[in-house]
């Protein structure tokens, strides 16, 4: 799975949402600066994420974001779809949509897998978890095994 800097930097951004409210919204100079995000791809990323009602926003000197829903609700999974659409994707279709013929008909199978697996962390990991530092069980067992520090 390659993360985008799209992605990256919306997950990084909704962090900084936590604890903002509408009446102390974060301005997207202080996210901007807090991440080192560029202010013109924040802007365009936060603009998706209200599209896609995962933050609220207000304009005006006192403006700025909050979260839509407690961090509790969010999970990665929502911040990266929203924008940046499905999680898996093959030739822009999801894996349940594409076939193979002959020796390759097992491949569909193999995405769902990936796709599968994916799901398992970014699904149930929430932008609490990430702005404490205490992932779920499951994810942080995954960080232990030494696979997954090895470079492939």
């Amino acid at each position: 799975m390659h993360v985008t800097a799209k992605a990256d930097y919306a997950l990084r951004a909704i962090v900084e949402l936590v604890g903002a409210t509408p009446s102390e919204p974060r301005k997207v100079e202080q996210i901007a600066q807090a991440q080192e995000i560029p202010i013109s791809f924040l802007e365009n990323i936060l603009a998706q994420l209200r599209s896609a009602g995962v933050v609220r926003s207000q304009r005006g000197p006192d403006g700025g974001y909050w979260l839509a829903r407690p961090p509790e609700e969010i999970t990665l999974a929502a911040v990266m779809r929203a924008v940046e659409g499905p999680l898996v994707g093959i030739r822009g279709l999801r894996p349940e949509e594409v076939a193979y013929k002959g020796s390759a008909r097992a491949l569909q199978q193999v995405w769902l897998a990936v796709r599968a697996n994916i799901r398992k962390v970014l699904e149930h990991v929430t932008v609490a978890d990430l702005s404490t530092g205490r992932l779920p069980p499951q994810v942080r067992d995954l960080t232990t095994q030494e696979e997954a520090w090895i470079t492939r």
